[in-house]
């Protein structure tokens, strides 16, 4: 990623379209059009250059994927070819802004990490961010717990759960709410009639190994081993 962005900086964007085009598939199963926002700058940078006929050749064997999804803005970029050598004076001289590269090489870095599974801010920004948003729900928890004369700080878990937004959710994985271990191939995340999910050894001892019916914990419905899917992430 690095590599790429620094390219990005020497105005070379073959590093980030050569990395967009091995993850394509990933990039719009997200909704992501970065691939085709790296196209369409990698065309002004050559319409820039004065060289239409190069510019007509790359939209032609480019742009044409995109089409579906992006046909407005194909239109305005090939509205561009009528006034190669003086852009800067076109109605389209906002697309020669370096506020686009700027934008672009911000927009790779969150993709990159996205797909990575992690945050594109600093893990410090990140975990301040997440205490903040946090620390309301450890106040309460803190004054409940002086009430009854506990020491909440002292236990091995929190007794109850933490709800984050989205945007520090980095990884699929499953804490099974009974057990408190996280999922694995082996003890896979097992969803119950009701919506509720535990791992499968939870729902293999609260069962007595696959013998019975068994009470939620977290609401009255019942289940049996059989009734219960396996959850993939």
């Amino acid at each position: 990623m690095y590599e790429m962005l620094e390219q990005m900086k020497a105005r070379n964007l073959q590093p980030a379209l050569a990395w967009a085009s091995a993850h394509s598939d990933e990039l719009l199963r997200k909704g992501s059009s970065l691939e085709f926002k790296l196209h369409a700058l990698q065309y002004m940078q050559i319409l820039e250059r004065g060289i239409q006929r190069d510019a007509l050749t790359f939209a032609r064997s480019s742009f044409a994927p995109f089409a579906p999804l992006h046909m407005e803005e194909i239109q305005k970029l090939m509205g561009c070819l009528l006034w190669t050598g003086r852009l800067e004076n076109s109605p389209y001289s906002e697309l020669l802004s370096s506020s686009h590269w700027d934008a672009l090489s911000l927009e790779l870095t969150q993709e990159c990490c996205s797909l990575l599974g992690q945050s594109y801010k600093s893990p410090l920004h990140v975990t301040i961010s997440a205490g903040c948003q946090a620390l309301p729900t450890l106040l309460k928890l803190s004054n409940v717990m002086a009430n009854k004369k506990q020491e909440w700080q002292t236990m091995r878990h929190l007794p109850v759960e933490i709800e984050l937004d989205r945007e520090f959710q980095f990884h699929s994985i499953f804490a099974c709410p009974v057990s408190r271990d996280q999922s694995t191939e082996e003890n896979p995340p097992m969803l119950m009639p009701c919506g509720h999910v535990l791992c499968k050894q939870s729902i293999v001892k609260l069962s007595k190994g696959n013998t019975r019916t068994f009470k939620c914990p977290y609401c009255p419905a019942e289940a049996t081993v059989a009734q219960c899917r396996q959850l993939y992430f």
